[in-house]
């Protein structure tokens, strides 16, 4: 598959470059980013709900009233969880929700979340351009020309501060590097904005 390459005007700079077929041309494996997007949303959970038990709360363990006579049904302390501020029955504890995903299924779901974005043609490759100090319009206008302004995601090949301070203050907007790139992301953002050497990065890592 060749994509032209763009300039940060949204023009055509007369540079194409080639994808390789073995990640963006690939069939797209809909159970591999079922399976890693379920493991990236377990992960988030944080896990740290609980609730007081009967054994946990405060509260007198003395018998309420007689087992019998009373006219009432038998019950035990305050702390049964039929009354007002009694134990939880069953409650919330604090758990761990992680998912093991093998790594070559992890792998399988990114190249096939990068094979629907080529399939719907959804990807745009403009050429490397760096911030000397951070400029959010700037960055913005840069995403307009591009055509890129709803939900788009941006991978650059390095960590470049100011690229990514630029465009923290955009919703519509994330940018990561190759090597940090899931497939939520992916899968989540409508277009795919890569720089020339990310496409490198990214073909050097998954081949």
């Amino acid at each position: 598959m060749e994509l032209k390459v763009l300039n940060k005007l949204g023009q055509e700079t007369g540079r194409t470059i080639e994808l390789s077929d073995s990640i963006w041309g690939i069939e797209p494996n809909d159970h591999a980013i079922y399976l890693d997007v379920k493991r990236y949303m377990a992960d988030l959970r944080q896990g740290t709900h609980k609730a007081k038990e009967r054994g946990e709360i405060k509260g007198s363990t003395k018998k309420l009233r007689k087992q019998k006579g009373a006219g009432h049904a038998r019950v035990g302390n305050i702390k049964n969880p039929l009354f007002k501020g009694g134990g939880r029955v069953f409650g919330p504890r604090p758990r761990v929700y992680t998912i093991k995903v093998n790594k070559k299924v992890r792998a399988l779901a990114r190249k096939s979340a990068f094979a629907y974005k080529a399939k719907t043609e959804a990807i745009v490759v403009v050429e490397d351009f760096d911030f000397q100090n951070p400029k959010t319009q700037e960055y913005k206008s840069i995403m307009n020309n591009l055509n890129a302004n709803t939900k788009a995601l941006h991978l650059i090949a390095d960590d470049n501060l100011n690229v990514w301070l630029s465009s923290r203050n955009l919703k519509n907007v994330k940018v990561l590097t190759p090597d940090l790139v899931n497939t939520y992301e992916i899968v989540n953002h409508k277009v795919l904005v890569i720089s020339e050497n990310a496409v490198k990065q990214i073909e050097e890592q998954y081949n």
